[in-house]
């Protein structure tokens, strides 16, 4: 039986739970948690009780900022803010996705600054544990941070919105009455709270991270299986290139570890998609780690606005996503290399001036096309990546007559590096494809190879077909595809530090 998460501290909700959450882990708050957030917002009702204007609860949103509210709009307002902003549609976050945004807006309210009640965050516990996923949009946010999914989550919480079932999306209400659950009602400022900060891209971030860095990984193996079989001059990874450079250090290091030497290379120098190859993964791991930094602050950051701070409520813009949108932008830029990269060395491994191999790696030229076709879907995917290379983080427009002009659209860049790392395995395992083309062309291959690097070629070999005779490779790829994506190559660069140089 999976045991819960006890989380007795923001802190304890920290990456690794996230994750862990976003998989499938369930949840519990501490006693003492609960009682320090019960204090924190009855803190925080003793200064609404004030009477003074507090965005968001006593007045309108936005351009309507002004509207001081009556005690009757008072007391919907907190609710009614889920409703007009849920204006998003399919296609929905997926479950793992959903899973950790839940956590990711649980995480922003445990420090007490949303002043939210515990029952708001017991009732995301109980959204997490009975594994409800509310619809929450993918797409279409052109806002100010993230009130529109936000107010998608929110109205899933009170029954105004929609969770995801078998059949698609379906009325909350009924979802939540077959779990146990009945709408939740909001109390003064959670409605507001829920719809501020940037909990969505967080999450997808935190995920985008994990996935990037086995995309990295399995660069690195595939690699290093290119360069065993076209015999490539070892020097370009040789300790000493790497110096003041410890990313490109584990990189190298990786790459000499599977592949090791050869004292009788086939030529002086190895095409050049091969020799950039390790820095390029290099430059991926920093970009991994510019927004592991960009996750940090938005973690442990003041995101939401109004925040009750020193006894009061700040307007803040925490709300704003650039941070984290334009370190998403700068990974999916880096993940559009290394996918150039690997064509180009798909396309180098058909060459038999490279290779010593029949070209296109047919075993039958003329007859049989090979790998040629393969190649040309690596182009295709590249190409793609290519033409939707643009910074989503950039361009804004005038929302809210005004109120509103600047968006960060951190969402979209979250889904965008998203795709971007699905097609990088598409090309990974296209070229991954033709080294196990290539194998079979090679009397004794890949016995001559390091261990390691036999373990995980022959993972490979395990759910192909046997030979060189042409075949619907498509399929093939797509089942490498589902190989990368379920970690091939998991912990190769392991010795990657978290903070380069502390």
């Amino acid at each position: 039986m999976d045991v819960s998460l006890l989380i007795g501290s923001p802190e304890d909700l920290d990456v690794t739970a996230l994750l862990a959450i976003a998989d499938g882990r369930r949840v519990e708050l501490e006693d003492g948690l609960l009682q320090a957030i019960a204090a924190g917002r009855q803190r925080a009702l003793d200064t609404l009780n004030a009477d003074e204007p507090v965005y968001g609860v006593n007045t309108g949103m936005g351009a309507a900022s002004e509207i001081r509210l009556d005690n009757a709009a008072h007391l919907i307002q907190q609710d009614n803010l889920m409703l007009a902003r849920a204006v998003g549609s399919a296609p929905w976050l997926d479950r793992c996705e959903c899973r950790a945004a839940v956590a990711a807006r649980l995480r922003s309210f445990l420090n007490g600054e949303a002043g939210v009640s515990p029952g708001l965050c017991v009732r995301l516990t109980e959204i997490l544990n009975r594994d409800l996923q509310p619809a929450i949009p993918r797409g279409r946010l052109g806002a100010a941070g993230e009130i529109i999914p936000l107010a998608h989550l929110g109205g899933a919480l009170t029954g105004s919105g929609e969770f995801l079932g078998a059949d698609g999306a379906v009325p909350a209400p009924g979802a939540l009455e077959g779990a146990g659950l009945e709408p939740f009602r909001l109390g003064p400022k959670e409605g507001v709270a829920l719809i501020e900060g940037v909990p969505v891209t967080t999450a997808l971030a935190i995920l985008r991270v994990r996935a990037a860095r086995s995309v990295a990984e399995q660069t690195v193996a595939v690699l290093a299986a290119g360069l065993a079989l076209i015999g490539a001059n070892r020097e370009p990874f040789e300790a000493d290139v790497a110096r003041s450079n410890p990313e490109l250090g584990v990189v190298l290091g990786a790459v000499r570890r599977l592949v090791g030497t050869d004292p009788h290379p086939r030529s002086l120098q190895a095409p050049l998609s091969f020799r950039i190859a390790g820095p390029a993964v290099a430059h991926l791991l920093r970009s991994i780690d510019a927004l592991e930094r960009a996750v940090d602050r938005a973690l442990d950051g003041v995101t939401d606005s109004p925040a009750f701070l020193g006894g009061r409520f700040v307007g803040t813009a925490g709300f704003d996503g650039f941070d984290l949108a334009a370190s998403l932008d700068g990974l999916r830029l880096s993940l559009i290399h290394c996918a150039e990269a690997s064509a180009a060395r798909l396309h180098r491994l058909l060459d038999e001036r490279v290779t010593g191999l029949p070209r296109q790696l047919s075993g039958r030229p003329g007859l049989h096309g090979g790998m040629v076709a393969v190649h040309k879907r690596a182009v295709g995917v590249t190409h793609a990546l290519v033409g939707a290379a643009r910074p989503v983080s950039i361009g804004v427009s005038e929302t809210s007559l005004g109120q509103e002009d600047v968006q960060s659209f951190s969402v979209e860049a979250a889904v965008a590096c998203g795709d971007a790392i699905d097609a990088v395995r598409d090309v990974l395992a296209c070229e991954l494809l033709a080294v196990n083309q290539a194998i079979h062309l090679i009397p004794g291959a890949p016995s001559a190879w390091g261990a390691e690097l036999q373990a995980l070629l022959a993972a490979v070999g395990g759910l192909l077909p046997e030979g060189t005779a042409d075949r619907p490779f498509g399929r093939e790829v797509a089942k490498l595809s589902g190989l990368l994506a379920t970690g091939w190559a998991e912990g190769l660069l392991v010795a990657f530090p978290s903070n380069p140089g502390e």
